[in-house]
């Protein structure tokens, strides 16, 4: 059965809300008097639509049905979850209460976006007090997880059962504090950093850039995937918490920040940080910590280098410094024998390559060839400028043998022979060596593309050119055995 979700406010975070609930099967129904929010939000749905999906390993139930209203009590009917999203001015929030409280069901959960009024504050002088809740998302809404729900004294323990199942359902994280401040809890460690920030720039210590770069490329990477507390832990090493704490806790008295109202460093605070740090994660071994801590930073960086971004990007330039050494060419001239197979791939297999049989996975040999044809199009000039001009290789059809095992952290190269290259087509042959032993070979047929008009169109002179030297110099090869091998032959 389709649930309903009304959003009161369109704006960036109502339009994230939107698209959350919309692309998780709910039905939407929008109150916004902006004259431009249907469009506002359309372009919001657009990118999640664009990478929500990708997000997981198994398909989303078919989008709801997103619809715009004229009156918030229309926008509100049949909806069991209202996620007030208006700007932070409490008197305009507590007049959408007094609306809602007219026309919003009984057992309706009412969230409220907001970062930093209580709920105590939104829920004064309202009959309703037990449905209202604060319900604050993080920026964009459709991907990030965590959402603050803070709650009162005044909510019934079922209606905050209910806001967490709401919430779960939509595949997000509800951090629930049941005692409430100001700010809540993640927009405080933002605002200490955010005034730290502006004093470095403005006493000239850095700039913004060199600030985000400090983030982006140190802590931030960490926060990202094991938090705050638990990095510390495996900074104090196999004593734990504890140790680290010991270690690094009169730094608290030290002048280093603006910020310097700090609570007392005593054994007290201490043990209950430890205590609640060793509940946390005291089951694993700082060892493991690492390994899992070491795991994840690669995967993070790794998917940052795909966007060429952040640490990602430091990445991808060190590998460009370090192509040469390590043998492979960027262009025909820099190949010192054309009558060889071309190295095109040389490197270690990754962590997140091996699967649940300790091995290299199918799909990342794959992987592996593509990259290899990548660099083979790259030395005959098919490269990113090529490509943006409007013209590249696209690959018709592929077989690959797996022959051997290999593990992560094995060195891995590919070598590369040009079976056929003229006109609009080049056949490749790819073979993957762990030292001596041939782990897999690759036969891809593709067919240069005129981008423009996605069909198959002759290359550039240039090209063709490169790609016929290349091919006849490997003519005089011998044929690969396997080459042309339909699946199931013998081998």
């Amino acid at each position: 059965m389709t649930k309903t979700a009304a959003i009161i406010g369109g704006g960036v975070i109502g339009g994230g809300w939107a698209a959350r609930f919309l692309l998780n099967g709910w039905d939407v129904r929008v109150f916004d008097p902006d004259p431009e929010a249907e469009r506002k939000i359309g372009e919001v749905l657009a990118n999640a639509r664009r990478s929500l999906p990708g997000l997981g390993n198994v398909a989303l139930p078919s989008e709801g049905n997103l619809t715009y209203h004229d009156t918030l009590a229309e926008a509100v009917e049949g909806a069991v979850w209202v996620q007030e999203s208006v700007p932070e001015r409490l008197e305009l929030k507590q007049k959408v209460y007094g609306a809602l409280q007219a026309h919003v069901a009984v057992d309706a959960v009412i969230g409220s976006s907001t970062s930093g009024y209580k709920p105590s504050q939104l829920q004064e002088g309202f009959d309703n007090a037990a449905q209202i809740v604060v319900a604050h998302p993080f920026n964009p809404v459709y991907l990030m997880p965590l959402v603050e729900l803070v709650t009162t004294e005044a909510n019934s323990a079922e209606a905050i059962d209910r806001a967490k199942a709401i919430i779960t359902g939509i595949g997000m994280y509800p951090l629930h504090l049941k005692k409430e401040i100001d700010a809540h809890v993640a927009d405080r460690f933002l605002e200490a950093v955010w005034r730290e920030a502006l004093w470095l720039v403005k006493d000239g210590i850095a700039t913004t850039e060199e600030i985000d770069n400090a983030i982006r490329y140190g802590f931030g990477i960490r926060w990202a995937q094991m938090g705050l507390f638990d990095t510390y832990r495996v900074a104090g090493g196999e004593a734990g918490m504890k140790h680290f704490m010991a270690q690094f806790g009169p730094a608290l008295e030290w002048p280093w920040t603006k910020l310097m109202d700090v609570p007392e460093f005593n054994e007290e605070l201490v043990d209950l940080i430890a205590g609640q740090s060793d509940a946390q994660s005291g089951h694993l071994p700082i060892r493991k910590m690492e390994q899992i801590r070491d795991d994840n930073l690669v995967g993070m960086m790794r998917a940052l280098g795909a966007n060429d971004w952040g640490a990602g990007a430091l990445q991808n330039a060190h590998d460009k410094a370090l192509e040469a050494d390590a043998g492979l060419a960027s262009n025909l001239s820099e190949l010192s024998d054309l009558s060889k197979p071309v190295l095109t791939q040389r490197r270690i297999v990754p962590l997140d390559w091996t699967d649940y049989n300790g091995h290299m996975t199918e799909s990342r040999y794959l992987d592996a060839f593509a990259h290899s044809t990548d660099r083979l199009m790259m030395i005959i000039g098919c490269d990113a400028e090529y490509i943006a001009s409007g013209g590249s290789y696209f690959t018709a059809e592929t077989h690959i043998r797996h022959l051997d095992e290999v593990h992560a952290g094995d060195p891995i190269q590919v070598r590369t022979q040009v079976i056929m290259g003229q006109g609009k087509k080049m056949h490749l042959w790819h073979e993957m060596y762990s030292g001596e032993r041939l782990l897999a070979t690759g036969e891809h047929m593709l067919l240069h593309v005129d981008l423009a008009t996605r069909r198959s169109a002759p290359p550039a002179p240039h090209i063709e050119a490169d790609l016929v030297k290349l091919a006849e110099a490997h003519s005089a090869l011998p044929a690969p055995e396997g080459l042309g091998r339909a699946i199931g032959a013998p081998r």
